[in-house]
C-alpha cells in the first residue's frame, strides 16, 4: 500500500445539532418547568480515511448518522468538532483559495434528483452554471461542454432544453450525476443516489458509477442502507449505528466473516437464492432516538449477546485482523 497521506479524512468529527428553547418554554422555565435544549447527537468521534481510487461504502439503517458525515465529508456541513484532511492537509487551515479549490474536488450527489434540481432551471443552466462560474469552461464552449456531460453520464444532449419535471427518475439521476461532474471532481460522495430508483434502472445507475470511476479515476465515499447494492460496488465497507462506526473491513471480508452483532444481524436480512428456507429475523427493536443514545455500547438495548460492561462502557474500534476493525467487547476474550 502507498505511503502517500490518504485522499480524504475525517479525524474524531462529532456533529450535534441543537434545539434552542423557545419563549414558551424560557418562560415556563421561570414558572420552574426544567426545561433543556434538545441536543441531537448524530455522530459521535468517527474516524475515516479514504484512499484514492477507493470505494467505500457507507452502511446503517436510517437516522444512524451517515448522510450527515457525508455532508461533512463533501465540506457542506462544518463539524462541530473534529478535522477534515484533503491528502494530508487540513482543509480549515488552508488559505482561501486553496480550499475553494478543493470543495470543487470533492462533490455530492444526492438522494432525491428531483428535490436536488433546480425546477427553475433547464438542465444546460443546472449542468453548466458552475463550471462557466469557476472558469473551467469559457462561455462559448458551455454548449459543447454541457453536451459532452450528457452523453458520458447516457442522456441524448438534445434534452439540454429539458426542465427536471420533464425527465424519468433515471434520467433526473443522470442529470445530478452530470452536475456533480461538471466542476472535474476526484471524489464524490453519493448520499443514496440510487435508493428512489427502480430495481432495473438501480443497475444501470451504478453500472455507471463503475465506469465512471474506470474512465476518470474517480474515488467514492457511497452511503447507502442496502448492504446489497454496497456488496457489488464497494473495495471497503463502514458499518455506522448511532453515530458511531460499529465495523470496518474489506468488502469481502464484511460479507464472508462479520464480525459485529449489528453487522451479522444486518447481512441475515439479505435475501440470498441460497437461502430460501432460512427464516428471516430482522433485528430486534428500534434504532434509540440519537436526543437520548444509550450509556456504554449504543447497540446493547438491541443486542442478543450484551454482556453487563456493555450497558456502561463504550467499546473502542480495535483491529481484529489485518485491515479488519470491530467496535465490541466480546473480542477482548478472543
Amino acid at each position: 500500500m502507498s505511503d502517500a497521506p490518504p485522499m480524504l479524512a475525517l479525524d474524531g468529527i462529532s456533529q450535534r445539532f441543537v434545539k434552542r428553547l423557545d419563549v414558551a418554554a424560557r418562560i415556563a422555565n421561570l414558572l420552574g418547568a426544567k426545561l433543556k435544549d434538545e441536543v441531537v447527537h448524530a455522530v459521535d468521534r468517527v474516524d475515516l480515511a479514504v484512499r484514492q481510487g477507493e470505494v467505500v461504502g457507507l452502511v446503517g439503517e436510517s437516522g444512524c448518522g451517515k448522510s450527515t458525515l457525508g455532508r461533512i465529508a463533501a465540506g457542506i456541513l462544518a463539524p462541530s468538532e473534529g478535522r477534515r484532511r484533503w491528502r494530508g492537509k487540513t482543509v480549515a487551515e488552508m488559505p482561501a483559495a486553496e480550499a475553494r479549490a478543493v470543495e470543487l474536488k470533492v462533490q455530492m450527489i444526492f438522494q432525491d434528483p428531483f428535490a436536488s434540481l433546480n425546477p427553475r432551471l433547464r438542465v444546460e443552466d443546472i449542468v453548466g452554471e458552475a463550471p462557466a462560474v469557476h472558469g473551467i469552461v469559457a462561455g462559448g464552449e458551455r454548449d459543447a461542454y454541457v453536451a459532452e456531460l450528457l452523453r458520458r453520464v447516457g442522456l441524448d444532449p438534445g434534452f439540454r432544453r429539458r426542465y427536471p419535471h420533464q425527465f424519468s427518475g433515471g434520467q433526473r439521476a443522470r442529470v445530478g450525476i452530470a452536475r456533480a461532474l461538471a466542476v472535474k471532481p476526484e471524489f464524490l460522495v453519493c448520499d443514496e443516489a440510487v435508493a428512489a430508483l427502480d430495481v432495473s434502472i438501480q443497475a444501470q445507475v451504478l453500472n455507471l458509477f463503475m465506469d465512471l470511476r474506470a474512465d476518470l479515476g474517480l474515488t467514492y465515499l457511497f452511503i447507502s442502507h442496502d448492504l446489497g447494492v454496497v456488496e457489488h460496488l464497494s473495495d471497503r465497507v463502514a458499518i455506522m449505528y448511532l453515530g458511531r462506526f460499529v465495523e470496518i473491513a474489506p468488502a469481502e471480508e464484511i460479507f464472508a466473516r462479520p464480525n459485529h452483532p449489528y453487522t451479522a444481524a444486518l447481512l441475515a436480512g439479505i435475501p440470498r437464492l441460497d437461502a430460501r428456507k432460512r427464516r428471516f429475523e430482522p433485528v430486534k427493536g428500534e434504532i434509540p432516538s440519537p436526543l437520548n443514545p444509550p450509556p456504554g455500547c449504543h447497540f446493547h438495548p438491541r443486542c442478543p449477546h450484551a454482556i453487563p460492561r456493555c450497558r456502561v462502557e463504550a467499546p473502542a474500534l480495535k483491529a481484529i485482523a489485518p485491515g479488519h476493525w470491530s467496535a465490541c467487547h466480546l473480542n477482548d476474550g478472543k
